[in-house]
């Protein structure tokens, strides 16, 4: 059975892609190329908004956005991924939440936050490229983010992408023009991801200070290499089941008088705290999530134990638990998910979950190098047989950060 494999872009091929692009919209040479990549979350999902950790690694698969300066507020936009929406038209003096719909949010928005931040950020054309696969749950909508803002902080001269904190600062801008302007209310881990990581290294991140630690990871040294599975399932963020976990916690940890989740530091009496409150089920709803968020946290202390000795093969078991609390406790995934979690490791992955906010989009699988073809056409085989869409595999090696090509 054949395959569909998800290559991603060489750098070089890439900025030429968006370069023409540039070119053919709209006419002579962009102020420059830039862009950024999409991350997959090695572990610790749905952690994020709740102050706590998770192990993300930024893809080599990237959006490429050629931009030139203009001298007024107009913002025009084109999208090689969307040909017949043709040109977007947007002034920055109107942008506000609510304003701006579909991908053009995603883009507009980081030049509002960022005169929100108090820069002087004026209109730009721009045309957008990307290889990183959308819909996948693989943070397509913050490789576009962050590939503008690394954009606009060049061509407006702002120096904050020439070092870590200033990185940061893009990273909040981002994070603001995805959760007011595109109305997705996500928590920041993929904006982090796509800015702060390094190649080779997986970067775990603190969410409730911001804090990193970049941790080797070199699989393939090990023999192994990390699966990811698009499951081709639709995936959506802005439909109200992301913001409904989220409500759930942010409530949870009111009543318990926290700031965060992350400040549980006795789960079980946590959850007795729970019982009866926060939700019209008892507390029981408010418990599951709870629980998930509170255990996902150590699972991700867990596997940086286990890399730091390197122990990487026994990740594969946390993976596998850490899939059975998001599609038990947190309630995230969805038949696609857990077909391609199961067949791979009954195909001899050594474990696997579903990665970003769930309700579709993709998994991944820890897999011994030599069995990477065996247990991605085992899982297109299964999908085959119940009949749903064909799914599309790429490996995840750990990539650098946004920047200029």
């Amino acid at each position: 059975m054949s395959v569909e494999w998800i290559e991603s872009w060489d750098r070089d091929a890439g900025a030429a892609r968006v370069a023409t692009a540039f070119a053919e919209r709209f006419g002579g040479e962009p102020d420059g190329l830039w862009s950024a990549p999409g991350r997959v979350n090695v572990i610790g999902e749905h952690t994020d908004y709740n102050g706590g950790l998770c192990l993300p690694i930024a893809l080599p698969h990237r959006t490429y956005v050629a931009l030139r300066s203009r001298p007024d507020d107009v913002v025009r936009l084109a999208s090689a991924q969307e040909p017949a929406a043709g040109l977007r038209t947007v002034r920055l003096e109107q942008v506000g939440p609510g304003t701006v719909q579909g991908w053009t949010a995603y883009a507009v928005g980081v030049a509002w936050a960022l005169r929100a931040a108090g820069h002087d950020v004026r209109g730009f054309d721009a045309v957008v490229d990307s290889c990183v696969p959308y819909g996948a749950g693989l943070s397509s909508s913050a490789a576009l983010e962050c590939a503008v803002a690394v954009a606009l902080d060049e061509v407006h001269g702002l120096g904050l992408a020439g070092d870590d904190a200033g990185r940061t600062r893009l990273v909040a801008a981002c994070i603001r023009a995805e959760n007011e302007i595109a109305g997705a209310p996500t928590g920041g881990m993929d904006q982090s991801a796509s800015l702060r990581c390094r190649a080779g290294h997986a970067l775990l991140l603190d969410c409730r200070d911001g804090s990193t630690r970049h941790i080797p990871l070199d699989l393939a040294a090990h023999d192994l290499a990390l699966l990811v599975i698009d499951t081709r399932a639709a995936h959506q963020l802005a439909d109200g089941q992301y913001a409904a976990r989220r409500e759930t916690c942010e409530r949870a940890a009111a009543h318990l008088g926290l700031r965060t989740l992350r400040e549980v530091d006795d789960l079980e009496a946590a959850l007795a705290a729970l019982t009866g409150a926060v939700d019209g089920e008892g507390g029981a709803v408010a418990r599951r999530r709870v629980r998930h968020v509170v255990r996902e946290n150590a699972r991700v202390e867990l596997v940086e134990q286990l890399l730091d000795s390197g122990a990487v093969q026994e990740i594969g078991p946390v993976l596998t638990a850490a899939h059975a609390s998001l599609r038990d406790d947190y309630e995230v995934s969805c038949a696609e998910l857990d077909l391609a979690v199961d067949t791979a490791i009954a195909a001899g992955a050594l474990g696997g979950r579903m990665v970003g906010g769930g309700f579709g989009g993709s998994a991944v699988a820890l897999v011994r190098t030599a069995d990477l073809s065996a247990v991605a056409t085992a899982v297109a085989r299964a999908f085959d047989r119940q009949g749903m869409t064909a799914p599309a595999f790429l490996v995840a090696i750990a990539d650098g950060p946004a920047g200029r090509d």
